[in-house]
């Protein structure tokens, strides 16, 4: 399951101008949960636009190994014979999760109510994750979960057809717990309530109503009662506002920039990024609004702008915690100091982000500060024509790390060299080619074997 990490290099070098029109990879979120919804519902589920993606084929090849009849992807197009709530099978081999840590902590709740015995593994870097946060609440259940010491996978789930349903307060904000507890609700006796500290994405229960499923949400609440049955759906996935973010980004700090990404999903609980790049000065403008599968998507224009240091406003963390490590590069080339504070969880992602992205930026001249649950970025914004030092930059296997610093090389005085990129294609295949095509000077470099 370890993997080399330095397989593929990006070379990025500055770019002065970027125009054009382009259409991102599906949403990851959207992409996982239509395959796990699809394999537990009744009847068949079609997907368009499904994210052809490493953590996203992991979650796909979970399901295939526990009896479900999954046809694709071809070209976004995915067809899942869905074996209804109690169907799926005991698999002949522990489910191989990758580096997709959301397949883990979702198909933990799935699984903790099934009546076999099974378990979960991960490469090396989901293996020194912590799962703990989803033990917990499920064990509170009745879920009987072993895992390695502090929590971490592989994660040996005994069989249980007697999940009770709970009311569970999260202690931090988590789209994927709240998922994970919800999902395993479908299978306790009574109604599972979630309550969060703050709003987080909510495709989980959009998601649930679309395939006939009952859900309350009230705020930060969410409930569900058990032994409700799903109906296939179709699902149309709209582009993942993650990974249009790079570009947002990419175009605010290019001297001369003028980009349209289509039709990228807007759910207000995922609109962070844009709130926050608007505070910051950044030029940003929404069309073609529409409503597809229950998902708000527009197209999103983006123009060059003088990016200002912002006080990012706790209440936003939860709605970008994914997008912080490019909103860092933002802040790097804005004017004035940048401070983000409340977001403590970007230390347990796929790496350490808040202290990856510092030594990074540091290394490109940035006074970058890490703090305990955030940054403080001084910009070095507002001097025409300024650069910072080109580096080599380890991504630590991080994709976010990797594209962030893609990014980061618009403004760079030569070539930036950031190893460990491969690890991109699990959210977001075909990011050089798509980075080329809009005008940026990316090349994508196979160093190992």
């Amino acid at each position: 399951m370890a993997t080399d990490l330095n397989l593929i290099e990006f070379h990025a070098g500055s770019t002065s101008a970027m125009t054009g029109s382009a259409r991102v990879p599906g949403d990851k979120s959207i992409s996982h949960r239509s395959i796990m919804m699809g394999s537990i519902a009744d009847g068949i589920t079609e997907v368009d636009g499904f994210l052809e993606g490493e953590d996203a084929i992991s979650t796909m090849n979970a399901f295939r190994a526990m009896g479900v009849r999954i046809d694709g992807p071809d070209q976004g197009r995915v067809k899942v014979h869905g074996v209804g709530l109690h169907g799926l099978k005991q698999p002949a081999a522990p489910l191989d999760c990758g580096n997709s840590g959301t397949s883990m902590r979702l198909i933990s709740g799935l699984l903790a109510g099934q009546g076999f015995d099974v378990e979960l593994v991960g490469d090396a870097s989901l293996s020194k994750r912590p799962m703990k946060r989803v033990m917990d609440p499920l064990a509170l259940m009745g879920a009987q979960i072993e895992a390695q010491e502090g929590g971490r996978p592989p994660l040996k789930i005994k069989a249980n057809k007697a999940l009770k349903a709970i009311s569970y307060t999260l202690p931090m904000a988590s789209a994927q717990v709240k998922s994970c507890v919800l999902l395993a609700g479908l299978y306790a006796d009574g109604v599972t309530e979630t309550t969060e500290p703050a709003v987080t994405r909510d495709h989980t229960e959009r998601m649930l109503r679309g395939f006939g499923v009952h859900v309350e949400t009230e705020g930060p609440t969410a409930r569900v009662r058990g032994g409700q049955r799903l109906k296939a759906t179709r699902i149309d996935v709209p582009s993942d506002i993650s990974s249009a973010a790079f570009f947002m980004v990419a175009a605010s700090i290019c001297e001369q920039a003028d980009i349209t990404l289509r039709h990228v999903g807007l759910n207000p609980t995922r609109t962070g990024v844009i709130d926050i790049l608007k505070l910051m000065g950044a030029n940003i403008e929404l069309s073609n609004h529409a409503v597809v599968g229950g998902e708000p998507v527009a197209d999103v224009h983006i123009r060059s702008a003088q990016l200002k240091g912002i006080q990012i406003p706790e209440e936003l963390v939860p709605l970008a915690i994914d997008e912080f490590p490019v909103i860092f590069v933002a802040a790097a080339n804005a004017v004035g100091t940048t401070v983000l504070t409340g977001a403590e969880e970007l230390r347990v992602k796929e790496s350490d982000r808040i202290a990856v992205m510092a030594d990074g930026l540091k290394a490109c001249g940035v006074n970058a500060r890490p703090t305990a649950d955030g940054m403080v970025i001084e910009g070095l914004g507002g001097k025409p024509g300024l650069r910072y030092n080109a580096t080599d930059i380890e991504s630590q296997g991080d994709h976010r790390i990797a594209m962030s610093f893609t990014v980061a090389a618009i403004r760079a005085l030569g070539t930036m060299r950031i190893r460990g990129a491969q690890t991109v294609d699990t959210s977001f295949p075909g990011f050089v080619a798509l980075c080329q095509s809009l005008g940026m000077a990316v090349q994508s470099v196979k160093v190992g074997p």
